[in-house]
């Protein structure tokens, strides 16, 4: 270990190095990004699973009811670190889903480019000791991963995503190009096979922190959890808990939460949610039909259940350790519920090869290590009511996320509605750190931060972020979604039937007043077209700036299911 002095020294140097002028004293970061997780799924935002841990957390600090990602994992994990649009950072469509005419084109990279410093980048220098657990999914090469980008330690899933208990390690896995890839401080690694992902993950940032005690710089930890994305797995004493909860079905888990969210004062008591979308009525399922669908869903609640208890342990390693009073915590989705009917991997594209993994997704093997469910499209918009849809679209119910910051310095105990994005995290902890973005970084010139810092607002100075002419464009597999002030236009494309999978959509533009309609109900297209068009004309601007690739007219939509983040 380094003398005291030289850490000090150290730190010092590469704070100045970054133009920072720092506060009295750093605060430490905890970052938390839950996988897939519904916008209602936690207590604190109207959900009845158990997850105390959170909840106190979020109604100590500040819930945000407008905090919004990309449609997806990676382009949203690539916001986060660069504080960029994901099409300036690398990640314009996910790796794994690039069509020819995105290929070779800059921001399609498929990995966190050099146009940008990660947020893990820009702490360090500026003096900080930069840990992290879970998911990375922004580059698989050894110079793309997180060893390269700026954390000292790391134990990282390179992939999207993976057997939540390593069962998908073995030859056989291997051989149709499905076993996932893990990384120990940048050597290939494997992992704990039977240990639940959420438990082995808190396990190696636990040890980080206690490793940490004695460092004096403050730290940035980033805790990027797997669960509960697909496959449906969980400790099947986890599963008990929940037996029976579901047999009622989703459209009332759906009345149930919203009615809970809007005593909770997050949705407003006139607000009526989207249609479902994609999902049969309960009515109108079979017994076995039901039964199955109930069981994924109290999978998917363990799932959160044990989430949050391990979160539960983090903070109190951060008490033991003496660091939690210090400590400014965020905690997001990466993007809205998976609503996709998924059953198997997608390598495992012919009966020879799904046979030869083992799979069984019986009803009572449901939530073991060798089923691969997910609890589709019914399930994921009762936990994102009361917003349109799901994971991959442009609508709310893609990219409206439950979102808090608590913790030091967090004039908490509030409910902020403002529109903020997920490129707003990475200015607010440099800002936080009291440190300044360089304009390049490693020797070649970065993109300036778009998003702005969250400071003012989380001290309680303001309750407004972006004022109301300001334009925020989104764009994932072609389809759009641009928002100004309480306004936003949306595009889904023609219906495309890709990989057996029914894509929503009818090829032009509606406009929808999401402050009074949330769920985006009722299209004003017609109602208000001097709108619709300055909106679309911003969202052409906005394509324009960030290099957006617009598709040939007989170009297919790229249909996302789980098995493709590989």
């Amino acid at each position: 270990m380094k003398p005291m002095f030289a850490l000090l020294a150290a730190s010092l140097a590469a704070t100045a190095s970054a133009g920072a002028a720092q506060p009295a004293r750093q605060p430490n970061f905890l970052v938390i990004v839950a996988d897939d997780i519904g916008w209602s799924d936690l207590g604190a935002f109207g959900g009845e699973i158990a997850t105390p841990n959170l909840d106190a957390l979020a109604y100590g600090g500040v819930r945000f009811t407008g905090f919004h990602t990309a449609p997806t994992c990676s382009p949203t994990r690539a916001m986060l670190m660069s504080g960029v649009d994901n099409h300036e950072a690398g990640l314009g469509s996910m790796a794994e889903l690039l069509v020819p005419a995105q290929r070779g084109q800059p921001g399609y990279e498929g990995y966190l480019n050099d146009r940008v410093a990660s947020i893990a980048e820009l702490l360090h220098q500026g003096g900080y000791r930069t840990v992290m657990a879970g998911k990375w999914h922004l580059g698989l090469s050894p110079e793309r991963g997180p060893a390269a980008r700026g954390f000292e330690h790391s134990f990282a899933l390179l992939e999207g995503l993976a057997n939540h208990f390593g069962a998908d390690q073995s030859a056989a896995w291997a051989a149709i190009g499905a076993a996932p890839t893990y990384r120990d401080d940048g050597a290939i690694a494997r992992y704990p096979t039977g240990r639940f992902s959420a438990d082995v993950y808190a396990d190696r940032l636990i040890d980080y922190l206690e490793r940490g005690r004695d460092d004096p710089r403050p730290f940035f930890a980033y805790l990027a959890f797997t669960t509960p994305h697909w496959p449906m797995q969980a400790p099947p004493e986890d599963i008990a808990r929940y037996k029976g909860r579901y047999d009622t079905g989703y459209e009332a888990l759906r009345a149930e939460r919203l009615a809970r969210a809007k005593r909770l004062g997050l949705v407003a008591a006139d607000v009526v949610p989207h249609p479902l979308e994609e999902a049969r009525p309960w009515a109108t399922l079979t017994t076995g039909e039901r039964a199955a669908e109930a069981r994924t869903m109290e999978v998917y609640a363990a799932m959160v259940d044990r989430t949050d208890r391990d979160v539960g342990r983090v903070i109190e390693a951060l008490r033991r350790t003496g660091r939690y009073d210090d400590t400014v915590i965020v905690f997001l989705g990466d993007n809205g519920p998976e609503g996709g009917t998924i059953d198997h991997p997608q390598q495992a594209d012919t009966q020879a090869k799904l046979a030869t993994l083992g799979i069984d997704n019986s009803l009572a093997n449901i939530g073991a290590a060798t089923s691969y469910v997910g609890y589709g499209s019914g399930w994921a918009q009762a936990n994102s009511a009361p917003s349109w849809l799901f994971k991959a679209y442009t609508t709310e119910g893609g990219t409206r996320t439950a979102a808090f910051v608590a913790g030091a310095g967090v004039a908490g105990h509030r409910i902020a509605g403002a529109d903020l994005s997920v490129i707003d995290v990475a200015p607010t902890l440099l800002s936080l750190a009291g440190l300044r973005q360089p304009t390049s970084f490693a020797g070649h010139p970065i993109l300036p931060h778009e998003g702005h810092s969250l400071a003012p607002l989380l001290a309680g100075r303001t309750d407004v972020v972006r004022g109301p002419q300001e334009v925020v464009g989104s764009e994932l597999f072609y389809r759009r979604a641009v928002r100004q002030g309480d306004w936003k236009a949306v595009y889904l494309p023609r219906n495309a039937a890709i990989r057996g999978r029914t894509s929503v959509g009818d090829g032009r533009w509606r406009l929808f007043d999401v402050a009074r309609d949330p769920g985006e109900t009722r299209d004003l297209a017609a109602a208000e077209p001097r709108r619709l068009r300055t909106l679309t004309v911003a969202w052409d601007v906005y394509a324009k700036n960030h290099q957006v690739v617009v598709p040939p007219r007989d170009e297919p939509i790229p249909v996302p299911v789980a098995g493709d983040e590989r």
